[in-house]
């Protein structure tokens, strides 16, 4: 009975989840919270606003989490310092409702905006975002007398702001040269897209013969019923088509005309922005996934870092602090490393390297124990303005206003090198060790984008035009896009690594007046801006979504993001080759003797074999000598071998034939050892074979 009872226990146990109606049981880890659909996501996905679970659970009970400040409508928490001040922090706007601040009143002469700002009536139509939503610049079709237009979008520049240094049309139409009355700058050349007019101003091929007097002397104008595309292709990069009237230059299948006279190829997933990370295209329908680390969320299709929060690391007045992407975590690093200058963050250790300009330093300082003294790294710079880590090869990168430079270090700062240097106003530097790059932003007379591989060699320009101050610049890697800053646009682009594939993201807001820092962590965007003093974010790919992550920041500096999905492990390429090493990529950039370089580590080395740890690395080959010693020996040891065996082969047949056998039976060892066999002998005699029956009389 006992025994009946036992195993009726033993089944109940093993079938219990059937028994209570689940096939199975689902336990969630620690860092995980469990759906009521029994599905586990990260616990950081928990009320961000996105509904991660099938069932929506993530984001249910939300409001019932502590704020210190005001709680908008939609469940988040804004700082009670938001309240009221004329920017919608909460997602839905809710902290600027009427029905939270009350009745609006400007002064007489003072516009009221849409955010419930108030402005000048002298803003008004003056061509720039002053309200922060636009409704200043809103119905300013017609521009008063003496007004300048921009084209395409329409913005109406002031007599008063127009030619004054700063262009304030997306496309500085405001400050050309031939607008403002100013002589253009003496040009050697004209690029091969450009027409060299009779005066030596260059001006695009695409305006020769339009029927518009564009060069000062009119000479684009001259000539027109030749064909131009016989001069140079027209300046086109493919296709060049002449018109009665001039020409037009086309691009074959497959790509489309940018700049009037480049073809690029045309990349529909990264003209549609569907997808958050890798993306496939067929046949109209876009798939989308995520790379290693990342997971994408149900609700969004967005892909989500897994492991730990991001942070938000930033500079300022105050020393360098940090907050996380919820606006949720906010805690002071470090104090005591001057002025807010350029961050860069070394995730695997923790640690983050911040420049210092006034005093021509790097720091470094803990990531989580701000009780930490900052460590001096490097000393005696010029003038720090950008800072980058190479977490592969263990490498610093920094840009020199002073020294017009862009240089690199160990992460010790044992030792140092300048790698491109002549620069006119070197501002940002970022690196991917995983392909090689190396990228820096001059904000000069000719500002610019430019690439190089981390040795500084084979410098290529990506961005050359419609670029004014690139104060700032950060890879979005998972697609291997290049994100910048322009302060004198006010506008945030991107732009595919090989120089194709632009586009602007985000435009002025009223919070890129005078940006400083930016970052890109899976969908979004981040900056920091001084006149708002405030950090913000928006959607990386339209800048839809803005928010301001954090206000009242005093004297904003550099931004940084701090998560190890942004450096992912691997083994990146090796130098200027581009080849991947079998063992370990080695930087070879600070000897005196030997132009800088990368190169694969050597195998392990043998004794009495040379090696020049300084010079690049090359295969191992014997000389011929060694090859020839070696087939002698095997040769020689053929011989003693076959040798051997002979003189075996003699003394056994030789004493085979004075045994006396007892018995007329033996056995053959390589068979069945019970049956029995007769045995015969071959023995050479005299260079003749003689076959002997050892078993016959």
């Amino acid at each position: 009975m006992r025994h009946l009872g036992n195993t009726i226990l033993f089944f109940m146990l093993q079938n219990l989840p059937y028994l209570l109606g689940s096939g199975h049981v689902r336990a969630c880890e620690k860092n995980q919270f469990s759906c009521q659909s029994e599905r586990c996501i990260p616990r950081i996905w928990v009320c961000d606003g996105d509904n991660d679970c099938e069932d929506g659970s993530d984001e249910v009970h939300c409001w019932e989490r502590k704020c210190s400040g005001f709680v908008c409508k939609d469940g988040g928490c804004v700082a009670q310092s938001a309240l009221c001040d004329g920017r919608a922090d909460c997602r839905d706007g809710s902290d600027e409702l009427e029905g939270t601040c009350g009745a609006m009143a400007c002064k007489r002469d003072e516009f009221v905006c849409g955010s419930r700002r108030c402005v000048s009536l002298g803003f008004r139509c003056d061509g720039a975002d002053d309200c922060g939503d636009g409704s200043d610049e809103a119905d300013c079709q017609n521009c008063t007398a003496g007004s300048f237009r921009c084209a395409g979008s329409g913005r109406c520049v002031p007599a008063a702001r127009l030619c004054d240094g700063t262009p304030h049309c997306p496309d500085g139409a405001d400050e050309r040269d031939e607008l403002c009355g100013r002589a253009p700058p003496a040009a050697p050349s004209c690029a091969a897209s450009e027409f060299r007019c009779g005066n030596g101003q260059c001006v695009p091929h695409s305006w020769r013969c339009d029927h518009s007097p564009d060069c000062a002397d009119g000479s684009d104008e001259k000539e027109c019923d030749q064909n131009e595309c016989l001069e140079n292709n027209g300046g086109c990069s493919h296709l060049c088509v002449d018109q009665p009237m001039g020409f037009l230059c086309d691009c074959p299948g497959g790509m489309r005309l940018v700049h009037d006279t480049e073809c690029e190829e045309i990349n529909e997933c990264l003209d549609a922005d569907v997808c958050s990370q890798l993306c496939d295209h067929v046949d109209g329908t876009f798939t989308c996934d995520c790379h290693a680390g990342y997971l994408k969320s149900p609700g969004t299709g967005e892909c989500r870092a897994t492991g730990e929060a991001a942070l938000v690391v930033f500079s300022g007045s105050g020393g360098v602090r940090r907050i996380d992407t919820s606006g949720l975590e906010y805690r002071e690093i470090s104090g005591g490393v001057g002025e807010p200058g350029p961050l860069a963050v070394h995730t695997a250790n923790r640690t983050v390297y911040v420049g210092n300009s006034e005093q021509g330093a790097i720091y470094r300082v803990s990531l989580d124990d701000h009780s930490l003294q900052p460590v001096l790294v490097l000393e005696g710079l010029g003038e720090p303005v950008g800072l980058a880590v190479d977490w592969i090869h263990g490498l610093l990168y920094w840009t020199d206003a002073k020294a017009r430079s862009v240089a690199v270090a160990p992460l010790d700062g044992s030792e140092r090198r300048v790698l491109i240097s002549r620069l006119c106003k070197p501002t940002s530097v970022a690196v991917e060790p995983l392909q090689g790059f190396l990228f820096w932003a001059d904000s000069g007379t000719s500002a610019r984008i430019e690439r190089a591989s981390m040795d500084g060699q084979g410098r290529k320009p990506l961005v050359t035009s419609s670029i004014h101050s690139p104060v700032a610049i950060s890879l979005d890697m998972p697609r291997a896009l290049l994100y910048w800053v322009d302060s004198a646009l006010r506008t945030i682009s991107r732009i595919g690594l090989d120089g194709q594939h632009r586009k602007t993201v985000v435009e002025s807001n009223g919070y890129l007046d005078r940006p400083f820092g930016l970052a890109v962590f899976e969908g979004r965007v981040f900056w920091s801006d001084e006149d708002t003093h405030s950090l913000c974010t928006a959607d990386k790919h339209n800048g839809s979504f803005f928010r301001v992550l954090l206000s009242d920041v005093a004297a904003a500096g550099g931004l940084a993001l701090a998560h190890r999905a942004l450096q992912p492990d691997g083994y990146g390429v090796c130098g200027r080759s581009g080849r991947l090493c079998p063992t370990r990529c080695v930087p070879r950039l600070f000897s005196s003797s030997a132009a800088p370089h990368f190169s694969c580590e050597p195998p392990a080395e043998s004794p009495g074999l040379d090696h020049n740890p300084s010079g690049p690395e090359q295969a191992l080959v014997l000389p011929d000598t060694t090859a020839a010693g070696l087939l002698s020996l095997i040769v020689m040891l053929s011989v003693i071998l076959t040798g051997l065996l002979l003189w075996w082969w003699r003394g056994e047949c030789r004493s085979s034939r004075s045994i006396v056998l007892q018995s007329d039976l033996s056995l053959k060892e390589s068979q069945d050892p019970l049956v029995p066999v007769r045995r015969f002998e071959t023995c050479p005699v005299k260079d003749a074979l003689i076959k002997v029956d050892i078993d016959s009389d």
